[in-house]
């Protein structure tokens, strides 16, 4: 007399659909007559058990079974790589990363900026800038890459100057605000932009300097600018300035300079940066300043902002516009954060 027992010998899971059992089979059977035709040699119990397969034979079988989970559509972030970057062009409210970026050693640059300086004849001073650049509306890339395509923006910032020697005294403060329209490839951009800016002395300076002449210094700024990368760290610029509404200043204006920087992200380690900047201005007959710049840069992905400590060479005309007409020689350190 046969008997036959079954249990499962293996489950298999696939995608929240099908179970698959494997069938085997326990044979145990008393003894039997031996010699007989068609039967095996007498034994008390005798265990028959299939053939143990490989693993890989059991994943080439599932491979070939039939799994109505199959039939239904897949989601689609489905073993998909994350993306960072999408491409073509589409509209984004309030996107990453800036398609011309502020001038490096552009002094009157949107950013956060502290460089602490001795200059030749009033000893310290204390040169901030609290503000900063952001897109408002872009027509153009998405993601982490180089910001390409149209962007509308909004920028502004406060550059007020203390004087290290005397209690860290408020000597003047200038203002700017300004909404830039840009457009950018990968190696040129170009900028049509406006700007305010006024200059105003503090007032622990006026209390120190009873009688000095207080200027009304102001400007309302049509700006045009343009911007080439020869690689992704080489870049040159150039940019004129034409002041529609003034007081004190005079209609034109302008910069130029080239700048090396890290394009991609630096990790911890960071990398070189080196900037030179050059400006113009009709109320000085045409002269101006120079500032160079070295140092040490930082950057998380191609559209991020650029954070650099570094030293700091500046040469010429007063980049405090209440002291508009006064010759500076600044040596100094800073620490700069562009957008």
């Amino acid at each position: 007399m046969h008997r036959i027992s079954f249990h499962a010998l293996r489950q298999y899971r696939r995608t929240g659909a099908s179970i698959l059992v494997a069938l085997s089979c326990l044979v145990t059977m008393p003894g039997t007559v031996a010699g007989a035709p068609g039967q095996i040699e007498p034994t008390d119990n005798l265990l028959w058990l299939p053939k143990v397969e490989s693993e890989a034979n059991i994943r080439q079988r599932d491979e070939n079974i039939f799994d109505p989970a199959d039939l239904l559509p897949q989601p689609e972030y489905v073993d998909r790589p994350p993306q960072t970057y999408v491409s073509g062009s589409q509209w984004t409210l309030l996107p990453q990363g800036l398609i011309y970026r502020p001038y490096l050693a552009g002094e009157k640059e949107s950013r956060f900026r502290s460089v602490w300086a001795n200059e030749k004849d009033d000893g310290g001073i204390w040169d901030i800038t609290l503000g900063g650049q952001v897109g408002l509306v872009r027509y153009g890339s998405v993601g982490d890459e180089r910001p390409t395509g149209w962007q509308l923006g909004i920028e502004g910032a406060g550059f007020p100057r203390l004087d290290l020697d005397v209690d860290r005294d408020l000597v003047s403060a200038d203002f700017r605000f300004g909404i830039p329209l840009t457009y950018g490839t990968e190696r040129y951009q170009m900028k049509f932009a406006f700007y305010h800016l006024s200059s105003h002395l503090g007032d622990e300076f006026l209390i120190r300097n009873p009688g000095y002449p207080r200027l009304n210094y102001s400007r309302n700024v049509l700006v045009w600018g343009h911007s080439l990368y020869f690689n992704p760290e080489l870049r040159v610029y150039a940019e004129v300035g034409y002041a529609v509404e003034y007081d004190v200043a005079e209609p034109w204006e302008f910069q130029f300079g080239a700048e090396y920087s890290p394009a991609d992200c630096t990790g911890i380690r960071g990398a070189p940066f080196a900037a030179f900047n050059g400006a113009l201005r009709q109320e000085v007959n045409f002269g101006g300043n120079v500032v160079v710049q070295t140092g040490w840069a930082w950057r998380s992905s191609p559209a991020s902002g650029l954070f650099r400590l570094g030293f700091e060479y500046f040469n010429g005309k007063s980049d405090q516009f209440s002291f508009y007409d006064d010759y500076e020689s600044k040596v100094g350190l800073g620490l700069w954060y562009d957008y």
